[in-house]
């Protein structure tokens, strides 16, 4: 069954993918694929492929990107060709974080289309050595105030995607405004369930300011919640899922002195310094995300620069300060379960925010059943999204239907 899916009433539900340019019948051979098959001793059994993912998350401050801004250098490094199959992007503060933006639960539509641009823009232009124009499409994106979360995959992937839904949490002031929080969203790849949440957590460098973050972190874990499935013990938790990548600004801090960190990042000392990183260690003394693995950091701290600089806050004596911010990794990608392997983790330099974005590759086990020919993965439905950014659908050539509920 394919399914015409799009958000009704939604004004940032996106759904990037043309039906009209696609053939159901031959997409699947239309393109070599860049996935690894191990097992193909017997067509009928389930085998493992590999694809690569990209999970980013950048912190942009409130501040409206130009339309010129290049965001290459962050989603393809050395502008080689797109590294992953699926890219998940998430960004905190894509508006400011005022009384009237938090209270009414804000959605800016052109904001959101202005970000969804530029990864479109970066995701899709030709590769500079080979002129080969690569193809991503926008399976979802969800605004929370001012968390962002856009997912995107390459175009010959997207039949094999199906139980598309999201989840937002808001754990901000008094526990529940849209400040701070998480989006959320859980799709299955063939026959493997994946979940990818963007968080912004408490904010803070004071003593015990950890302990709210590990309070937003539980909350966001206990109350996100997906839609149920037509299977019996279907994926609904985080947990739940095969695959769990969470990024974001988590907003840890470091144990030390601000004089003592800054002068230890001006010598690179970044071993000494994570054994006083606050995630490190509310992580090795369980307090917070049980399970869940990190990579290596070799990068300098993302957080706290001056905007269109690489100054870190309180380092330029011209400038006057009420507030000293000392450089930390607020920004963090984590992951959970089997079947991900890390293969890279470090941070563009993209001077717009405060914060510079960070990024992970990752190499994904998926499972896929074929039936006898080998011809297809054995899916209970296939999903095909509509065109036209953040518009409703009335066009009455396409019938308008969406599977899954979606939940906030």
């Amino acid at each position: 069954m394919v399914i015409w899916c799009r958000l009704m009433g939604s004004n940032n539900f996106i759904a990037d993918i043309n039906p009209d340019s696609m053939e159901m019948e031959t997409i699947m051979e239309s393109r070599p694929s860049d996935s690894i098959n191990i097992s193909k001793k017997n067509s009928t059994a389930p085998q493992n492929i590999y694809h690569q993912i990209f999970a980013g998350s950048w912190n942009v401050g409130g501040v409206s990107p130009p339309e010129v801004l290049d965001i290459q250098e962050w989603l393809r490094p050395n502008h080689i060709n797109p590294p992953a199959n699926i890219y998940v992007l998430g960004f905190q503060e894509i508006v400011p974080l005022n009384a009237a933006n938090i209270v009414v639960r804000s959605e800016n539509r052109k904001i959101c289309e202005k970000w969804n641009s530029l990864i479109r823009a970066a995701l899709n232009d030709p590769d500079p050595k080979n002129n080969i124009t690569q193809d991503f499409r926008c399976i979802i994106s969800k605004q929370m105030v001012g968390i962002f979360l856009s997912v995107w995959v390459r175009s010959d992937l997207c039949q094999y995607i199906r139980e598309l839904s999201v989840s937002c949490v808001g754990c901000g002031l008094m526990g529940c405004l849209w400040n701070k929080g998480s989006v959320s969203v859980r799709f299955w790849l063939h026959e493997t369930s994946f979940c990818f949440v963007c968080s912004h957590l408490a904010s803070g460098g004071k003593e015990g300011d950890q302990r709210r973050r590990n309070a937003n972190a539980a909350e966001i874990l206990s109350r996100t919640t997906f839609p149920p499935g037509p299977f019996p013990n279907f994926t609904t938790k985080i947990l739940d899922h095969d695959r769990v990548i969470w990024l974001g600004d988590l907003n840890y801090r470091i144990y030390l002195p601000d004089a003592t960190t800054q002068y230890l990042v001006e010598k690179q000392k970044w071993n000494l310094l994570l054994e006083y990183d606050q995630l490190k260690v509310e992580l090795m003394e369980g307090h917070v995300f049980e399970g869940w693995h990190e990579g290596v950091i070799n990068f300098a701290p993302s957080y706290k620069y001056y905007k269109n600089s690489e100054l870190y806050f309180g380092c330029d004596e011209k400038r006057k300060h009420n507030k000293r911010r000392a450089p930390a990794w607020c920004d963090r990608i984590i992951w959970f379960g089997k079947g991900l392997k890390q293969n890279q983790y470090d941070r563009g330099e993209l001077k717009l925010s405060d914060h510079r974005p960070v990024r992970a590759i990752f190499m994904a086990e998926i499972k896929v059943l074929r039936d006898p020919r080998g011809l297809q993965s054995i899916l209970s439905d296939r999903i095909i999204c509509l065109p036209n950014h953040f518009e409703e659908c009335f066009n009455d050539k396409y019938s308008c239907k969406w599977r899954s509920n979606f939940h906030y």
